[in-house]
């Protein structure tokens, strides 16, 4: 597995070039998150091992947190790795890393691995932890989504094809 603060890091560096401007802390969250997810659809494992908690905005990593306010995520993610995981990366950068930081924190809600660990919130456990095997659900139910959304749009061009000819 590879290690979170590099990963985090280079979310940091890919989007400052790719935006000019730093990414905030919100929207780094939530796109580790979705990256952790991404690995877990296309490869079948997580991409790294640590832990989110479910605060009240969506998934946080902890570890990170303390990291971005110090402005200490400078660790260089190898190209091997960059290179390995580039679909992953490409994937969260061109479908989350445009939308705004609240927008990231509603579609996390909607997650089932956020809302199981929610549930599990006591007036004493204010931070619960976000099972790695409940990301695994939700990227089994994002698989899904994405096979019916290409088998209809297939069904549907072929249908028009033959509605042309």
């Amino acid at each position: 597995m590879v290690d979170v603060v590099k990963i985090a890091s280079y979310i940091c560096l890919r989007y400052r070039q790719q935006y000019g401007k730093e990414i905030d802390e919100m929207k780094l969250h939530k796109l580790l998150y979705f990256t952790q997810r991404e690995s877990i659809i296309q490869t079948g494992k997580p991409l790294f091992e640590e832990c989110f908690e479910a605060w009240k905005y969506g998934p946080v990593m902890v570890s990170i947190r303390q990291r971005y306010r110090n402005n200490t995520l400078h660790e260089k993610l190898s190209s091997d790795i960059i290179e390995k995981y580039k679909n992953v990366f490409d994937v969260v950068f061109e479908t989350y890393a445009q939308k705004d930081s609240w927008s990231l924190s509603c579609i996390t809600h909607g997650e089932y691995a956020w809302q199981e660990a929610r549930g599990k919130i006591t007036s004493d456990r204010q931070h619960v932890l976000i099972l790695t095997d409940d990301i695994k659900k939700d990227a089994e139910r994002i698989k899904i989504r994405r096979f019916l959304y290409e088998k209809t749009n297939f069904l549907m061009s072929k249908t028009n094809n033959h509605a042309n000819n």
